[in-house]
């Protein structure tokens, strides 16, 4: 089959779901679809599928791609996790490459002299800096299931960092707002604005020669070159040059770990998502089972009951969150309880289907007494039935701001994911506990919820999102669309979405749900808050003839294309 484009070029809530693409649209192809948040990486990673690679090369492509092409969130200085089903082998593998504590870290280190959690120290210095995981997974991944060596699948990322690459709108639009923050670091202000000081400017030409650099000794050396060549040289000693706690130690002992996929039913689907530090399968996983004991395929897609039904569920979920979910290696996670029919039972009978039950009344529940976890996501499937499902962050948009010297490569702020303090929240208002308090070799706490559905055995869906703590629910609000409602992968992903974290108590709502929806909301006891955007989905179906993707309409610049 010919290529067809599937392209979401700009952000539109309406009053009302937005239309159903048409199937050109959709982008059906017969060999191969790749779904990510900017378009030439997308465009990449099916030039690779059209050449005979396979979806965890696209994939691999698509991730070192968007360090060049998606500053704000793609990266080498972060990390993720990725979700990998091997069609030969019929293995499903959860690659775990979230960030670590350096070894200096410790539980007070983002405290101050008063004993308050010091935002500034945890989200826009080097102490922010966890180790990196983005190259060990990415590398990890190519050599476990790939075809195609590392230096061919780099050489598209090395050419856009080298030739450089044209400011778009949205690339623009992100420079103006981090600024400030990018000027702080003597190397961002380099690459990302002008001797005046303004940001590039869209139709301007980005040009990252540092990131050539790096980019071409991973190539060469692979995975080493980062953790103990060259580029650790360059990192650590901009750590040393700004009292960063990172040492070379750090880098050297990082390692990428594959673990088993948490798996879970819903409805007759078999799903496979991420395991902690990630909380995003735990939860997405205990809500669907809850959300199993309600009669949801018969509720109207934007009424109250089945608006009060997912808010409720999603309170129990981030209420557990914030008590139990932590590094299974320095916690002991109560997965099993946590997914535990009889739990979700509990949860279910404890919901009242006529009145919002207020937060300050759910504490965290008991599960170990049933036991018998700034984002950019790309989803790729091939012809052959292997399926990636990633997502990998810098935490905040560009991260902490700093690009470490003669690299290129803007480092994260996740140590911002760890508790500073028990109670106090972080960047996005989620709570936390005990159990991600800071530790040294620790895997801090995360949303990111890659996923792949299987339908009679084999792939269906490969989905995930953006949105820090609201990737979860917006994961669940686009499969429950798809599986409850039997609604298009396009209706399903632009549909108005709703969030409930727990902490605050407040029901956020996108735009589009109807007056006499929030007012029977209001009566039930809701607090509704106003929001413009609930997660940013990126995701591939298979269908009888070929296969599906979208990326989500809510973020321009994003591409679903198949070959």
């Amino acid at each position: 089959m010919r290529l067809f484009a599937a392209v979401f070029l700009a952000f539109l809530l309406l009053p009302a779901p937005a239309r159903a693409l048409t199937p050109a649209e959709q982008a059906v192809a017969a060999h191969g679809m790749v779904a990510s948040r900017e378009a030439e990486a997308t465009r990449i990673g099916v030039a690779v599928l059209r050449q005979g690679g396979n979806a965890v090369d696209a994939a691999v492509a698509v991730g070192f791609a968007l360090a060049v092409t998606l500053p704000v969130a793609g990266n080498l200085g972060g990390g993720g996790f990725m979700l990998v089903h091997d069609a030969k082998s019929g293995e499903t593998v959860a690659i775990d490459y979230r960030e670590t504590a350096p070894a200096a870290a410790h539980r007070d280190m983002f405290l101050d002299a008063a004993g308050e959690a010091d935002a500034e120290k945890s989200r826009q210095s080097h102490h922010a800096v966890g180790v990196p995981g983005t190259v060990a997974g990415l590398v990890a991944a190519q050599q476990r299931y790939g075809t195609w060596p590392l230096d061919r699948l780099l050489a598209p990322a090395i050419r856009l960092a080298e030739d450089g690459i044209v400011v778009g709108a949205p690339l623009a639009e992100a420079l103006r707002a981090a600024r400030e923050r990018l000027a702080r670091s003597a190397a961002g202000k380099a690459i990302f604005l002008k001797p005046d000081g303004a940001p590039l400017a869209e139709g301007e030409r980005l040009v990252q020669a540092d990131l050539a650099w790096s980019l071409r000794r991973i190539a060469e050396r692979g995975a080493a070159a980062f953790y103990q060549g060259a580029i650790a040289e360059r990192l650590i000693a901009d750590m040393a040059a700004h009292g960063g706690p990172m040492r070379r130690g750090d880098l050297e002992s990082y390692r990428a770990i594959v673990r088993p996929p948490l798996r879970g039913r819903y409805r007759g689907l078999e799903i496979a998502s991420m395991p902690p530090p990630s909380s995003g399968g735990v939860h997405l996983l205990q809500m669907l089972n809850v959300l199993a004991h309600f009669p949801i395929p018969e509720m109207a897609p934007l009424g109250p009951e089945r608006a009060h039904l997912l808010a409720e569920a999603m309170k129990r979920a981030y209420a557990d969150r914030a008590e139990h979910l932590g590094d299974p290696a320095f916690w002991p996670v109560p997965a099993r309880g946590l997914l535990s029919p009889r739990y979700a039972e509990t949860i279910a009978a404890d919901i009242d289907r006529g009145r919002a039950r207020p937060s300050a009344e759910i504490r965290p529940g008991a599960p170990a007494a049933y036991e018998s976890d700034q984002t950019a996501h790309f989803a790729v499937m091939d012809g052959a039935g292997n399926a990636v499902s990633n997502t990998y962050t810098l935490n905040f948009a560009f991260g902490s701001g700093i690009v470490a010297a003669g690299t290129g490569i803007l480092l994260n702020n996740e140590m911002d994911d760890f508790s500073a303090k028990p109670g106090a929240p972080n960047a996005y208002g989620l709570v936390g506990g005990e159990a991600n308090a800071v530790a040294a070799g620790k895997r801090p706490l995360s949303s990111m919820t890659p996923v792949i559905v299987f339908k009679d055995g084999r792939p269906w869906l490969a989905t995930g999102a953006r949105g820090g703590g609201r990737i979860i629910t917006a994961v669940l609000q686009q499969l429950v669309n798809l599986v409850d409602l039997k609604l298009d992968l396009a209706t399903a992903t632009s549909l108005p979405r709703l969030h409930h974290q727990w902490l605050p108590d407040r029901l956020y709502l996108e735009p589009g749900f109807p007056a006499a929806t929030q007012a029977r909301l209001r009566s039930l006891g809701h607090t509704l808050a106003k929001t413009r955007e609930i997660g940013s989905l990126n995701a591939v179906m298979r269908l009888d003839n070929g296969f599906a993707g979208i990326a989500d309409p809510r973020r321009p610049g994003g591409l679903a294309m198949g070959h």
